[in-house]
């Protein structure tokens, strides 16, 4: 894990050193670029999702070759080889340089950090070496950190069934077992039995991901902290059956503690990853979907900003499907509904740099706005908004907005995810400054 090339979303990766100069792009060694084509191939998603192909296409620049362009996901990716490629969202920071990366880093964690399985509770991102730790060591970091507090609230323990070939007589006889071994030996009993203590599934999973991180991680700080937890769980098992183990997991309100480390744990133990992806088990992907990510974070601010004036913030909205006979059918789904009094306003998020170019409508898409349109008549007003990350060519743009002329208006606002909360007091101040007039 010692090698990484760090890239940003929309870069151009190449295996041409004829170009490894070359501002367009970003250069890999030939031999570990035709590895990152592999991982591209061989990872495939379901029937409902996207391949590797939607997120790292490969192209052809002539005089180039193959061109690797990556968008939509950002995190991690480890190859075969070790080598690693960690891929950052591109956030606009108002042309204020960003050197090392380390206020991008510093935003993504704080947008994944609204997701909901992410590990955000205890995290604090206040003692970590950001600009030095990779993408993958941080989140070693955020596991280790779940990991102390459930050192410091006492290891759960529980009654755990056991078996064994006793001297005396405990629980259950087990017959079959029982004649089978003790047939000339009629002093020792073999039996089942349930015993109160710590060597419990989630107490294995935890320990059996200690120490598969102690093996992965090259960070003097993570590798010390996890050689000194891994002393608390020196007289339990580690995991050997991690699906066996998963499937005896139980969260409850005994075992709160351990929800987001048994998540974590999957994650790390099984090469699981937020993603539908999936390939061979030498090549290992941490990767989080920006517009989800994208839409949380938005969503989040959004009630920490608008609930304190009365607003209610809904997201994920259920209440209306598209057509109703001769059943419900296609329900809709906008990001976020906003009501206060008898208002009604529509806000759905969208990762994607628009341009200056209103001949070609600045690059939104013609489905989001059948989208939008959809939502107001359902919905039954004429408020939307459309919520686009800021960049560097629209920061200062002239407000932009679109009325179908029968009563549909869809207004656009810039977040700026570096400034989130001003950004969105920007919006609060301008929905509750519009007031709009029916033209029909």
């Amino acid at each position: 894990m010692d090698k990484l090339l760090e890239v940003r979303e929309f870069d151009s990766i190449i295996g041409n050193i004829e170009y490894k100069d070359d501002n367009n792009f970003k250069y890999l060694d030939k031999k570990i670029f035709d590895s990152l084509l592999t991982f591209i191939y061989e990872f495939a998603g379901d029937e409902e999702n996207a391949d590797a192909l939607e997120f790292m296409r490969i192209g052809y620049k002539r005089n180039v070759g193959d061109v690797v362009s990556i968008k939509n996901y950002v995190g991690l990716i480890q190859m075969k080889n070790g080598f690693q490629v960690q891929i950052l969202p591109k956030i606009d920071f108002g042309g204020e340089e960003d050197k090392g990366n380390t206020q991008t880093k510093k935003v993504f964690l704080k947008m994944l950090r609204s997701m909901k399985n992410f590990p955000s509770k205890v995290f604090n991102d206040a003692s970590l070496k950001v600009d030095k730790m990779n993408l993958y060591e941080i989140f070693i970091n955020m596991y280790i950190q779940e990991v102390r507090q459930l050192v410091k609230h006492g290891i759960k323990s529980d009654y755990v069934q056991q078996e064994g070939n006793l001297n005396y007589y405990k629980g259950k006889l087990v017959i079959s077992q029982h004649v089978r071994i003790n047939l000339a030996h009629k002093e020792r009993f073999y039996v089942t039995y349930d015993e109160f203590h710590s060597n419990r599934a989630e107490n294995r999973l935890v320990k059996a991901t200690l120490e598969k991180l102690q093996k992965l991680t090259t960070s003097a700080e993570n590798s010390k902290e996890i050689r000194q937890l891994l002393t608390s769980f020196e007289l339990l098992d580690s995991s050997t059956n991690y699906e066996k183990d998963f499937s005896q997991v139980v969260i409850n309100r005994n075992t709160k503690d351990y929800e987001m480390l048994m998540k974590w744990s999957k994650v790390f133990l099984m090469n699981k990853s937020f993603t539908t992806f999936s390939g061979s088990t030498t090549s290992r992907s941490l990767l989080f979907p920006m517009e989800t990510v994208y839409e949380s974070y938005v969503a989040q601010q959004m009630k920490r900003v608008f609930c304190p004036t009365g607003w209610d913030v809904s997201t994920q909205d259920r209440g209306h499907y598209l057509f109703v006979e001769p059943k419900k059918q296609f329900f809709l789904r906008p990001d976020i509904v906003i009501r206060r009094g008898g208002r009604t306003i529509i806000l759905d998020t969208k990762w994607k740099s628009l341009i200056n170019n209103e001949r070609k409508n600045y690059g939104i898409s013609q489905g989001d706005m059948y989208q939008m349109y959809a939502y107001s008549k359902k919905y039954e007003t004429p408020e939307i908004w459309l919520l686009y990350p800021v960049n560097e060519e629209m920061r200062n743009h002239a407000p932009i907005s679109f009325y179908s002329g029968d009563d549909t208006y869809v207004r656009l606002h810039f977040v700026d995810v570096a400034n989130i909360e001003n950004s969105l007091k920007e919006l609060k101040d301008k929905i509750e400054g519009v007031a709009y007039e029916r033209k029909i």
